[in-house]
């Protein structure tokens, strides 16, 4: 890098916008998983709870996502929270449809 800065090589500033680039992911991404991971344990109902354990999971995590549009810095963009608005959704359906399909063990055709 040295000789190529001396020599003022236009591949350098290639390689430092390349550089900046990667550098810039690697910091969106190691902010995306730190807000992310603090969700993990209020979706945790969502996947293996009740519809009840769902509605009272469902304050705090709101408060969470709430904390993350105000604070992640690049997280907080309508994209993402649009996605993850979605795939919460998705999961509470999948998690209530299996709560009402099965009553008293027996698998019923509700949704056939």
């Amino acid at each position: 890098i040295g000789v190529l800065t001396t020599a003022k090589a236009k591949v350098l500033r290639r390689w430092k916008m390349c550089d900046n680039g990667i550098t810039d992911a690697l910091n969106e991404a190691k902010d995306n998983v730190k807000y992310l991971s603090t969700l993990e344990k209020y979706t945790e109902p969502l996947k293996s709870g009740t519809p009840e354990q769902i509605i009272e999971s469902l304050p705090a995590l709101m408060n969470n996502v709430k904390m993350m549009l105000t604070i992640a810095r690049y997280y907080s963009t309508q994209e993402h929270m649009t996605t993850l608005f979605v795939k919460i959704t998705n999961q509470m359906i999948k998690t209530c449809r299996r709560g009402i399909e099965y009553v008293d063990g027996d698998k019923k055709r509700l949704w056939d």
